[in-house]
């Protein structure tokens, strides 16, 4: 609107000031009828000039409008066709409880494989949960400096190693990176909680003094510095932030990163999500919330997306992370493409701090705004990995909203991968875009963990059962939804 405002307000004063003068000047006839030729001359002499400075106003005014008329013109003309410029999926990093390769998480997830088990890193046995998809086994020799990885918060060393791995699995080896354009990569790499082990720390050396804080604390606790300390690590820069929306970060990240490059801002992004919450204040905290699932004598079988007998989601940790690259940029290089990113969108329920709207109705306008961007119809979707996160209501609104949008197609397969590695937070969307996009890869969609008593509102023939299926996907929409009424979906197919 403020490109229109500026002529258009310039065409009104044009034209109030040319009435202003016509009006003026009638009543001014009108009034000097019958006075003396002096005063008929001296009156006159002033309407030639007021008159005069009326039409010179108007002039300018119209020339003004019809100046910056073209000028926007010109604008409109050189703005890019952000549909002209395809994106696609060049490269895939995982740090997750099912390996950190993303053959090996997927290959899991397809065996059916849990992630979730006791909680060893620390003592949380005056806890009610005790169970997390907590990883056991990480390294960040090759990937992180070792002065750095003794410094920073794990969510960082998850994503820095996770992008590094992205950038191996995508081709673009060191050589390569340095014959790319470093103004036109970027990275978008997110966090729903941030450095909080560092943070905690900080707060804990504090109760002895400020001298005994760690000087990083501040820089390393904040959600942006994974990104930044990244891309300070491969010199790009281009697009470089961090958002934080809860459990809906890395869909956020993935879908305004495809944006930077369809805009044409960028030709190559690294973006995705990583969080590590796993420690006794992150736990505490959810505790709180009476969020988590208490199933501690079993852990594999916590997370159960709509079983009846779910009774809360379990916590995880890790980082996914995508390579998003401009077709052709990817052609030229020679890149492996393994799907295309359509689009996405991006909505909010405005209703509940936690719980999602009864109706489902911001669910629902995601899904189709999504559809929207991606230019796709209803009946291409044959593939939804669910945000289901074995919540009580959420997951049903979910299943109601994806039913609502796709309930037609009988080729419709429905699957959560948070049955098997639990919910990584601001990272679930990263590893479940690689999910998806190993399903387009493989033909071959993973199981849902633990669906042994389903809702009775709930169609067992949309859902995946207890094993991998077959499955030539279309379309794949993967959603997520975090605290605050933040709703994300987005879109992959296989590239043609």
């Amino acid at each position: 609107m403020a490109a229109v405002a500026g002529p258009l307000c310039t065409w009104l004063v044009a034209a109030c000031l040319s009435a202003a003068y016509d009006a003026d000047e009638h009543k001014q006839k009108h009034c000097s009828s019958g006075g003396s030729g002096a005063a008929d001359g001296v009156m006159f002499g002033q309407r030639r000039r007021l008159g005069a400075r009326r039409r010179g106003a108007a002039r300018s005014g119209m020339a003004m409008a019809v100046a910056l008329q073209a000028e926007r013109s010109v604008i409109e003309k050189k703005k890019p066709d952000i549909k002209q410029r395809r994106v696609v999926v060049t490269g895939m990093g995982v740090v997750t409880p099912l390996g950190h390769d993303p053959d090996v998480f997927y290959n899991n997830l397809l065996d059916g494989v849990s992630g979730i088990s006791e909680i060893e890193r620390f003592d949380c046995s005056n806890f009610p949960t005790r169970i997390a998809g907590e990883i056991k086994s990480f390294s960040t020799d090759g990937w992180v400096a070792p002065k750095l990885a003794k410094r920073m918060d794990k969510f960082m060393l998850y994503l820095i190693t996770a992008g590094k791995k992205a950038l191996e699995n995508g081709g673009l080896t060191e050589e390569l990176r340095n014959e790319l354009d470093k103004t036109r990569c970027g990275v978008l790499i997110g966090s729903a909680m941030g450095g909080m082990k560092v943070f905690n720390d900080a707060i804990e050396a504090l109760r002895v003094s400020y001298k005994k804080m760690n000087p990083f604390c501040v820089p390393f606790a904040t959600t942006n510095m994974g990104s930044a300390i990244l891309a300070m690590d491969l010199g790009w820069m281009g697009p470089n932030y961090s958002i934080s929306t809860a459990c809906a970060t890395s869909n956020f990240c993935i879908l305004n990163a495809a944006n930077h490059i369809r805009r044409g801002e960028a030709d190559v992004m690294l973006c995705g999500g990583s969080d590590a919450p796993l420690i006794p204040i992150g736990l505490g905290g959810f505790v709180a919330c009476r969020a988590l699932s208490q199933r501690n004598s079993d852990p594999t079988k916590a997370s159960r997306p709509w079983d009846m007998d779910r009774d809360g989601f379990v916590m995880g940790e890790g980082a996914g992370v995508l390579i998003l690259e401009e077709l052709e940029h990817a052609k030229e290089r020679g890149a492996k493409i393994y799907a295309e990113f359509l689009g996405g969108s991006f909505t909010c329920d405005a209703y509940h701090m936690t719980e999602p709207h009864p109706e489902g109705r911001g669910i629902t306008l995601c899904i189709e705004k999504a559809l929207s961007d991606a230019g796709v119809a209803r009946e291409e979707i044959n593939y939804v990995n669910a945000h289901a996160t074995s919540t009580q209501s959420g997951d049903l609104k979910e299943y109601e909203a994806i039913v609502r949008c796709f309930g037609q197609n009988p080729q419709l397969r429905v699957n959560s991968t948070k049955s098997m590695t639990g919910h990584l937070i601001g990272a679930a969307g990263g590893i479940e875009a690689v999910a998806s996009i190993q399903a387009i890869k493989t033909g071959w969609v993973h199981p849902n963990l633990n669906l042994e008593n389903p809702e009775d509102v709930v169609d067992v023939g949309v859902l995946v059962g207890s094993q991998k299926e077959r499955c030539e996907v279309k379309v794949a929409l993967s959603n997520s939804f975090g605290f605050g009424g933040h709703n994300s979906s987005i879109l992959f197919a296989p590239f043609k």
